[in-house]
């Protein structure tokens, strides 16, 4: 009786995205406070020049 081969092989199953390990640091939100300083200033100025607009 032949055998039905109706399984993935090892290498599908290793390339398969769901089954690869998660990369340390690939989803990290973390920032520095200087990023985060330069993103409140940059948001700030702006916030100013469009606000100054609708008075």
């Amino acid at each position: 009786m032949p055998q039905s081969n109706n399984q993935a092989s090892k290498a599908d199953v290793q390339s398969t995205e769901l089954n690869k390990l998660p990369v340390p640091g690939q989803d990290d939100t973390e920032f520095s406070a200087e990023e985060a300083a330069e993103v409140f200033q940059a948001n700030s100025s702006s916030n100013e020049s469009s606000s100054s607009d609708n008075d």
